[in-house]
């Protein structure tokens, strides 16, 4: 009870006097509230105010008339106050003061001997004596001043010191690589965190300058022999990159050097992208994956995509998934007019529409839970909503499944496909692009094939409507690319997860190797080729160096802090029905020619007249609609022919198919 009683009192001081912050409690001492800091300040300036008094009386010298003493040292103290209250110099919280609170009080005390020199001078122009000694105003406000600063450099360090200090067994031992202004704002910014995680042992310059120098205090460290025996020599536990001029290749090598030898490394976006030093703090994270296979920047033509989605109704096929999901937040950002996104998933396609609508951008949002293989439900999308552009991006992308499933490859991917792009030309779309995949080339899997299928009718049906001159013709356009990082089904959430849960990781064989690309580089491509495509193009997009998916494996668990073989296995479990050691954007035949992007090239591939190719698509559907399997595979290898099955079931079909006796029977 008496608690709650003190409690009100002071609840009521404080609306009586909101500058005078009473509600402070020594048992969570976290900062000193202003009402103190203004006292112990008034108290500062009486002392010496006093102090200079009785110094310059030692002196034979009267700073201030007896007979005005205490008139002088009211004026003194009012002023003083008044400048206070004038800076705001209380306001700032003394355990993080800054250059900016020294400027505060520097103003407000040599304001203060301003006013004083002025009241002198109007004193002497009546005829009076000064109120104060002109030396001793200015020793008074050099020592009020000093002592000002001084107490709150004091209690910065106390606080420093007691409080949210971790023991220094807690923290890791790091060296920041880079001595520019980026890296000094980081030290400063793991300096001031709280709690620390750091502990900072020096800086590292790459050119290996300065070596004989300091920063906050901190050596500037010469690589003398290699990154490791440095970190070894100087108890390094961790390195932190903050040098932005390293290129891809220097900071691939340092990462590689570092886990080579179980040192954390530790990365985060540029400084000038975060307001604060916490912040700054808060986004230092250990180095992924996608930082050492993301390459260079993508530089897009933004004006030219902004011409063609700019209030358009755009159309997203297979909206709630990694790829499509990934085009939609990339074409938001250039208003389009409307935006359907249309998927079969439920729950994913509303959170990606709850994402989007909180953006507050002006779109209309239409969600539409549908799927590609019914033309009915389609087309009323497209006589309802009238899409200017179609993103086809919904697909069965798992090779094993389709493999198990190929019927509903067929009904998926190439008459899901057919469907969508039957109607675009129906409504006279604008631009049709279809999201296909590396595996069509040169295809060893019912996936691969099927998409290649899908392919062949989209740039068959484009090369119809051109040669007959037919006006207002749909630009059907393809783009095609490699295995995307962080996608649903790709390797990497799948070795994360085997991490997280120990181990073993599995790879299918010690020589696989992949390209990969980020998500947001695989669709910012897919928009780039759109705006850039004039129709019946095969965009395919420089994927970069392969890379094996063992050492890819091996890193990802050094990244996580274990060693492989040891703490994790990697095990070979052998390849999967349908999957090739390699994948190829080109197939035996094709040839491929530069476009003005560096990164997007254009396929030129043989494609059969829309007639052979439509008919061999019914056909197609017509099999898978009536299940026989191996006549559905052997047809699928008579409309792809370099279609090679590998590790299948299927394998047993790949003779010359027009030889086959099932392909003779295939009318029966």
């Amino acid at each position: 009870m008496k608690k709650s009683t003190n409690n009100s009192i002071f609840i009521k001081i404080n609306k009586a006097f909101p500058i005078i912050n009473i509600g402070f409690s020594f048992e969570n001492l976290n900062y000193l509230p202003r009402w103190l800091v203004l006292f112990i300040d008034f108290t500062v300036v009486l002392v010496s105010i006093i102090t200079t008094y009785f110094l310059l009386l030692g002196l034979k010298l009267e700073y201030i008339p007896k007979m005005d003493l205490g008139y002088g040292i009211a004026f003194w103290l009012g002023v003083n106050v008044f400048f206070f209250w004038f800076f705001r110099t209380y306001s700032g919280i003394i355990r993080h003061s800054s250059f900016i609170d020294a400027i505060k009080l520097f103003f407000s005390q040599f304001s203060t001997f301003a006013v004083v020199l002025v009241f002198n001078f109007i004193f002497l122009l009546l005829g009076k004596q000064k109120l104060f000694l002109t030396t001793g105003a200015f020793i008074n406000t050099v020592l009020s001043y000093s002592v000002l600063f001084f107490y709150r450099i004091i209690v910065k360090q106390l606080f420093d010191h007691l409080f949210n200090e971790p023991p220094a067994t807690n923290r890791i031992n790091a060296v920041i690589y880079g001595s520019d202004a980026n890296a000094i704002a980081v030290a400063n910014a793991l300096l001031s965190e709280k709690p620390k995680r750091f502990k900072l042992i020096g800086f590292i310059d790459k050119n290996n300058q300065n070596s004989t120098k300091r920063l906050l205090n901190l050596p500037i460290f010469k690589i003398k022999k290699s990154l490791q025996n440095l970190m070894k020599y100087k108890n390094g536990e961790a390195l932190i990159i903050a040098d932005n001029s390293l290129t891809k290749e220097e900071r691939f090598i340092i990462v590689e050097q570092c886990l080579e030898f179980g040192i954390k490394v530790f990365s985060l976006p540029l400084v000038t992208d975060w307001e604060d030093q916490k912040e700054i703090s808060q986004n230092i994270k250990n180095i992924e994956i996608n930082d050492l296979l993301e390459r260079d920047p993508i530089i897009l033509d933004s004006q030219k995509i902004l011409s063609k989605i700019h209030n358009k109704t755009i159309l997203v096929t297979g909206a709630a998934g990694s790829i499509g999901s990934e085009i939609v937040r990339q074409i938001v950002t250039f208003n389009p007019k409307k935006i359907i996104l249309l998927d079969q998933a439920e729950t994913p396609l509303n959170s990606l529409s709850l994402e989007i609508i909180g953006l507050n951008i002006p779109i209309e949002v239409i969600n539409k839970i549908a799927d590609v293989r019914s033309y009915d439900e389609l087309e009323s999308i497209f006589k309802s909503h009238k899409p200017n552009i179609v993103f086809h991006a919904a697909a069965y992308k798992h090779v094993p499944m389709m493999e198990e499933n190929p019927s509903q490859a067929i009904f998926t991917n190439v008459l899901g496909t057919k469907n969508i792009a039957d109607l675009s030309y129906k409504y006279h779309v604008d631009r049709f692009v279809l999201v296909s995949t590396d595996k069509a080339v040169n295809p060893s899997s019912i996936m691969g094939a099927s998409k290649r299928i899908a392919e062949m009718y989209v740039q068959s049906k484009h090369f119809k409507y051109q040669k007959s001159n037919s006006k207002n013709f749909t630009k059907f356009i393809t783009t095609r690319f490699g295995n995307v990082l962080g996608s649903n089904g790709s390797v990497v959430p799948l070795f994360t997860k085997q991490i997280q849960e120990g181990g073993p990781i599995t790879i299918t064989h010690p020589d696989i190797i992949r390209y990969f690309m980020t998500i947001p580089e695989a669709c910012q491509l897919v928009l780039e080729a759109c705006t850039m495509g004039e129709g019946g193009e095969i965009f395919i997009f420089d994927m970069g160096k392969p890379v094996r998916i063992i050492d890819l494996a091996k890193k990802m668990i050094r990244l996580a802090g274990f060693t492989p073989n040891k703490e994790i296995e990697i095990k070979t479990i052998g390849l999967r029905p349908g999957e090739k050691l390699y994948e190829e954007l080109l197939n035996n035949s094709a040839k491929n020619i530069t476009t003005h992007h560096e990164k997007i090239m254009i396929a030129i591939e043989v494609c059969d007249e829309y007639q052979i190719v439509n008919q061999h698509i019914e056909e197609l559907i017509e099999i898978a609609t009536i299940g026989s399997i191996n006549k559905l595979v052997s047809k699928m290898k008579l409309i792809v022919p370099e279609y090679k099955s590998l590790n299948s079931v299927y394998q047993i079909l790949d003779i010359d198919v027009k030889e086959a006796p099932i392909y003779k029977n295939l009318d029966n």
